[in-house]
């Protein structure tokens, strides 16, 4: 079987879940029936071809040997000590002792029993979409087997029907999901790859021209360490945002969907200048406040700290399943009242985020993960889980979609609403998706906190045409 320690930040996702908050995302893709049939014949597709795709294959399992390694490669304390050596000196001293400091840690590896039945099931029709998939959202997945689950919603009205996916952010981030359930769909005449480009083999002593860069490297990454938690402190001052932003957990979930026409959010931010996320993270500021006010919480000195997740993933990577994110950490003007400069704060924060870099600030929390061995991940997880919410007051996040439309079972995919993870602590998360010529919003939420949660999606609706007012007045 193959296998793969989990990277850190891998490793932190899965220990901080617990019943009440399943770290796992989600995106509800809604599909044009060719027939009432259409549902069941797409549960079948999906669990046929899930058997060929490699990642969905793919459990975690606990390892509690002291040294871990490849299982491809000799145990370390067997190599010869030359080889161990450059091994050593090859890398940055904080990944050289998490090699060898796996005890707590997990992998990934192949499920020999993999059963695709047991991931795909098809659902009772239904007549809210949104509502079935809330349900399903607050049901943590199986840990034994691999993390991941599609679950197909026939529409009762006989024309349509959705598919929710389901993966757990320790199996794939973002990206990551995207390629997997992409996989699951019909396929495309696409261009091939390029390929990648072969890496000389290198010595096993490293040339003593890098051993002051590899020291530099080392205490760069401490000083980054250091500077980001002294961020993290500071941005727990002077905290201003809503009590109906976190809440005690209730262990369910609710969903929704907003649907934006895309060229209304390029008309704004021609007019105004920025880019397209400052309009989307506006938008979000802006509904918030017309939320907060019409429940009778208030928006007055309302400006919550959101946190907008940043991937650092490098194309062709080694190992493309682990996560590789970073973020920026944003106050929400939502006690501005005029929309257009609800709309400037926020482009000037972000412009400020862009400047510094995702490597540093508080929103780069989750590089420490990278300073943490994987028994600290294990034993620190639920108290870091817990520590969200002094952290950050809502997640928003942006999951890249491809530009050409998806089919499955030559039905076409006509939206797709994603889901991000619900932090402890938190009632509300953002995640939102540009698909063809459209901006979708998913709003995930604690069942119990926001019964309400329509009225944010509307909220959303009517801001963007209060920006569009406004540039036009």
């Amino acid at each position: 079987m193959n296998a793969d320690l989990l990277a850190p930040l891998d490793l932190a996702f899965w220990n901080i879940e617990s019943a009440e908050h399943p770290m796992h995302l989600g995106a509800l893709g809604v599909f044009s029936a060719h027939s009432p049939a259409a549902a069941a014949q797409a549960a079948d597709l999906l669990a046929a071809r899930a058997a060929a795709v490699p990642g969905l294959r793919m459990r975690i399992r606990d390892v509690w040997r002291p040294l871990a390694t490849r299982p491809s490669s000799p145990p370390a304390l067997r190599r010869p000590l030359a080889t161990a050596l450059g091994a050593t000196l090859r890398r940055p001293l904080g990944s050289a002792l998490r090699g060898t400091l796996a005890f707590g840690g997990a992998e990934r590896e192949t499920d020999p029993g993999f059963d695709p039945l047991n991931h795909v099931r098809l659902h009772a029709p239904a007549a809210d979409f949104q509502a079935a998939a809330g349900r399903l959202m607050g049901h943590p997945l199986k840990r034994t087997r691999p993390p991941w689950e599609a679950h197909v919603l026939p529409g009762e009205d006989g024309v349509s029907f959705a598919v929710l996916f389901k993966f757990h952010h320790a199996l794939a981030d973002g990206l990551r999901a995207l390629t997997l359930a992409a996989a699951l769909m019909d396929p495309m005449d696409l261009p091939a790859p390029r390929p990648i480009p072969a890496v000389p083999p290198r010595g096993l002593l490293p040339d003593v021209r890098e051993v002051p860069g590899l020291v530099r490297g080392a205490l760069s990454d401490a000083g980054r360490a250091l500077d980001i938690g002294a961020c993290v402190a500071r941005s727990t001052l002077d905290v201003r945002s809503s009590p109906a932003l976190t809440c005690e957990p209730s262990g369910t979930r609710r969903t929704a969907g907003v649907v934006l026409d895309l060229d209304d959010v390029h008309r704004i931010r021609k007019s105004v200048g920025g880019t397209v996320n400052d309009v989307l993270i506006a938008v979000v500021a802006g509904a918030l406040r017309r939320w907060l006010d019409e429940r009778g919480d208030g928006s007055e000195g309302v400006t919550p700290r959101a946190l907008v997740p940043v991937s650092r993933r490098r194309p062709r990577t080694a190992h493309p399943q682990g996560n590789r994110l970073s973020g920026y950490l944003t106050r929400l003007p939502v006690d501005e009242a005029h929309p257009l400069a609800r709309l400037a704060l926020v482009r000037t924060a972000m412009d400020r985020n862009k400047d510094a870099g995702p490597n540093r600030g508080a929103g780069a929390v989750a590089l420490l993960a990278d300073h943490v061995p994987p028994l600290g991940h294990r034993l620190g997880g639920p108290l870091l889980g817990q520590a969200a919410r002094l952290w950050f007051d809502v997640l928003v996040t942006s999951v890249p979609l491809p530009g050409f439309g998806l089919r499955l079972g030559g039905d076409p995919l006509g939206a797709v609403f994603p889901f991000a993870p619900l932090a402890p602590g938190h009632s509300l998360a953002v995640a939102v998706s540009t698909y063809r010529g459209h901006v979708h919003y998913g709003l995930v939420a604690d069942g119990a906190a926001v019964p309400d949660l329509d009225r944010l999606a509307a909220a959303a609706t009517d801001e963007v045409e209060t920006l569009l007012t406004a540039c036009d007045a």
